[in-house]
């Protein structure tokens, strides 16, 4: 422990590149009815939650009113943009920022995916924060029915899931939706992870017969690609999980995953991205066991002086 303590150059996967002294773990309840929730670490395996478990924010914009998968990304001025699922079959995502994790922007709901009348979802959005182009990049799971027909049906539901992506650089105005990953299977999930100073991209395989439910790796030297080939499986195999978040810790890589059959939180580390150990003992979640788990969350990184005012609050 006194190791990752000592070493704390952990980047979350909806973060800029920044050194970090502490680090949260944004997640949902339940449905997501009653919002945002907030855990913190300092060592990256011991997670305690704040506010006593309450709400950071509630939901206010969409059909189902829901706060589900949220992710959130700290920009160059210091600002925090959080995204979310507002709902299980909505053409938008759900949109708002703070300068303190407790006070909020107006919630807005952002169409990304209204240019197409027949999408039925816009699932578990992501924020990056793209040096390179100084932007933010937000990426998604849509299913556009009569697209990909090769591998239609190819999750519970006729769910048929692509990633799509926008950007932009004031929250304003946003580039017009792309594809962003195809790789030839049902996918969800995806995320950015950067460690020992490369990018990958972190995805779910999402087919349900013959059944995967799995997370894969790929080496992403630019966000918005050319991915390079996936690799092996890294979730123990029969293990259907979601929602995977990860940081750097000192030497390690440390993946979450929500083991959401088993209703549970696990994690994998690894130093060079191809060999992974199960460290799911080693960690501690709040409410585990409980109804009020957390569910699909996100890391990020903060400094110490945020989080000390979190916990007095």
């Amino acid at each position: 422990m006194m190791r990752h303590r000592a070493a704390l150059l952990a980047l979350a996967l909806c973060g800029p590149c920044t050194a970090a002294n502490a680090w949260l773990f944004a997640y949902f309840t339940g449905n997501g009815a009653d919002g945002l929730h907030l855990a913190a670490s300092t060592d990256a395996y011991r997670w305690e939650k704040l506010g006593d478990g309450r709400s950071f924010l509630a939901p206010q914009v969409g059909q189902a009113r829901l706060m589900r998968d949220p992710c959130i990304a700290r920009g160059p001025d210091g600002t925090y943009h959080m995204v979310w699922t507002t709902g299980w079959n909505e053409n938008h995502i759900g949109y708002a920022s703070s300068t303190d994790l407790v006070h909020w922007s107006a919630q807005r709901a952002l169409p990304v995916m209204a240019h197409e009348p027949s999408v039925r979802n816009a699932w578990a959005p992501e924020i990056v924060h793209d040096e390179q182009r100084g932007e933010f990049l937000i990426l998604w799971a849509s299913t556009v029915p009569g697209k990909f027909t090769q591998t239609a049906d190819a999750s519970e539901d006729g769910y048929n899931h692509r990633i799509y992506y926008t950007s932009t650089k004031d929250f304003a105005t946003f580039a017009p939706t792309r594809l962003l990953y195809d790789p030839g299977f049902s996918v969800i999930d995806a995320t950015f992870l950067r460690a020992h100073g490369k990018s990958y991209l972190l995805v779910k395989d999402e087919t349900r017969d013959p059944p995967r439910k799995h997370l894969r790796v790929a080496p992403a030297p630019h966000l918005r690609g050319p991915f390079e080939p996936l690799g092996a499986p890294i979730t123990p195999a029969g293990l259907w999980v979601e929602g995977p978040t990860a940081i750097q810790a000192g030497d390690d890589v440390i993946v979450y995953y929500d083991a959401y059959i088993g209703k549970r939180y696990g994690a994998l580390r690894s130093r060079d991205l191809r060999t992974w150990e199960d460290v799911t003992a080693r960690m501690h979640f709040p409410d585990e066991g409980t109804p009020l788990r957390m569910r699909h969350g996100t890391v990020f990184a903060v400094p110490a002086e945020l989080l000390t005012q979190l916990r007095k609050r």
